[in-house]
């Protein structure tokens, strides 16, 4: 399998999970160079028509 370019690894697709929710998984170079940990608590908002997670302040 040929390797996608960066444009191409960006593009995620929405899953649902069970009844009432989304998932968007999100390119482990972003996790990693943010440094988030599994199980990590997010803000998550809308802002100009665009979600917005981030982490919660300290």
């Amino acid at each position: 399998m040929a390797r996608r370019s960066s444009a191409e690894r960006n593009v995620r697709s929405i899953t649902k999970l069970g009844s009432k929710s989304f998932a968007v998984t999100i390119p482990i170079e972003y996790v990693r160079e943010l440094g988030w940990k599994e199980k990590q608590k997010v803000n998550v908002r809308i802002s100009r028509g665009k979600i917005i997670v981030s982490s919660p302040e300290p």
